[in-house]
């Protein structure tokens, strides 16, 4: 899946998700399109990277 983006200079661009973790950690990006609408670096609530791992208990069954 690959997920539009918009970057500071007014490019857009299609990457997949790992690259938009890195690109929100560098601060590279205005924006990005989530599956409803935009969201805007800065203004709106972003997800928190998903390298860092899940921080609550498991509920998934073994």
């Amino acid at each position: 899946m690959l997920i539009r983006v918009m970057y500071d200079d007014g490019k857009f661009d299609m990457v997949k998700p790992k690259m938009l973790d890195l690109l929100l950690e560098t601060e590279k990006l205005t924006s990005f399109k989530r599956s409803d609408s935009w969201a805007v670096v800065g203004r709106d609530t972003l997800r928190s990277s998903r390298s860092q791992g899940h921080k609550g208990a498991e509920r998934r069954a073994c």
